[in-house]
């Protein structure tokens, strides 16, 4: 079966109803089945025709904008919220209890932030030697890089026994002893 490669058919067959149009006291209505988008009440001969409420203006105007931050922030579109990213957003909400040696400022927000962008830190070559991380080092998530972090793991398991022998401590000085 040889076939010829040197041709390329294209067809377009649009898959659109077939204009009915029927005179009804002078007026050309389309029937139900022109209106692709909108319903037959909707349509002034055959057109759309924006509502003369102010109210519904605005909401058909709050339909068609983009849920972006603005001009001032350069147009910055909210992005979809996977299971992985509130997870590190969560971290960086509690990234003053991760590293002891440095104080944050109290957020003031107990939601996750709806306008963020994610990028890659890219080292400069001048940095290949010195403070590079290997690929081995490289994680996928915040969370991943964080729990094979030796320090982290130390201080981490350091704090955690501070704090029982600490709830130790405090519960065995309240026991009340009832004699009987």
């Amino acid at each position: 079966m040889p076939e010829d490669k040197g041709t390329i058919d294209f067809l377009w067959n649009p898959k659109l109803p077939a204009l009915s149009s029927s005179l009804e006291n002078g007026n050309h209505k389309m029937g139900s089945t022109s209106s692709l988008w909108l319903p037959q009440n909707k349509l002034i001969d055959g057109l759309f025709v924006p509502p003369k409420d102010p109210k519904k203006i605005n909401k058909l105007q709050r339909k068609r904008l983009k849920d972006t931050t603005g001009k001032k922030w350069f147009e910055m579109s909210a992005p979809k919220i996977t299971p992985e990213l509130k997870k590190d957003l969560e971290i960086l909400k509690l990234r003053s209890v991760i590293d002891p040696k440095r104080h944050y400022k109290k957020s003031d927000s107990k939601t996750l932030p709806k306008y963020f962008q994610v990028g890659t830190m890219v080292e400069p070559v001048s940095e290949y030697f010195s403070s590079r991380l290997t690929r081995r080092q490289r994680k996928a998530t915040l969370t991943d890089e964080l729990l094979s972090d030796r320090g982290f793991h130390q201080y981490r398991k350091r704090k955690v026994s501070e704090i029982e022998d600490e709830r130790r401590t405090a519960s065995g000085s309240k026991r009340v002893v009832a004699r009987g």
